[in-house]
């Protein structure tokens, strides 16, 4: 199997997007995986954007995917989401859920395929970035496309 191939990349294929690969040098010290795959790539951090998953209230874990240079609103995730609450799921959890480990979670390929939103800055471009599945693999795509292939709800999920 290549490297290039995870469930992420067969589900994005599965589900008819239309992307391209870009492969960079993961940074196991990085601070930001995002904003290092953004540096690494020539691109900006607005435009790749990191998966995180979070818990709500009532124990459901959802996936919010926003730009690598911004701080998720778990208020606006919340309300996204119809819940009262949310907050960071932890890295465990996280990495059970989806089947990938922190650095490479993807929206696409979910061993449990979580509810998915998609900041609204993302129909600013033209194309976006979204983690392919490991580290160091980024998914290219247009945002309608991709948030239509993920099932994703386009919310503003930037925090102030």
């Amino acid at each position: 199997m290549s490297a290039k191939v995870t469930p992420a990349v067969r589900a994005a294929e599965a589900a008819g997007l239309h992307f391209r690969l870009l492969e960079y040098e993961y940074d196991p010290d990085a601070e930001a995986v995002g904003m290092q795959a953004a540096v690494s790539l020539g691109i900006p951090p607005s435009r790749v954007f990191k998966t995180l998953v979070c818990a709500l209230e009532t124990g459901e874990l959802v996936c919010a995917a926003i730009p690598s240079d911004a701080r998720l609103s778990l208020k606006a995730l919340a309300a996204a989401a119809s819940a009262k609450k949310a907050e960071m799921a932890p890295p465990v959890k996280a990495e059970r859920a989806t089947g990938y480990v922190v650095g490479g979670i993807s929206p696409f390929g979910q061993k449990k395929r979580l509810r998915c939103f998609l900041d609204d800055s993302a129909a600013q471009h033209a194309e976006i970035l979204v983690n392919g599945g490991r580290r160091g693999l980024q998914i290219a795509a247009e945002p309608a496309a991709l948030a239509a292939a993920l099932g994703a709800k386009l919310v503003a999920l930037r925090a102030g």
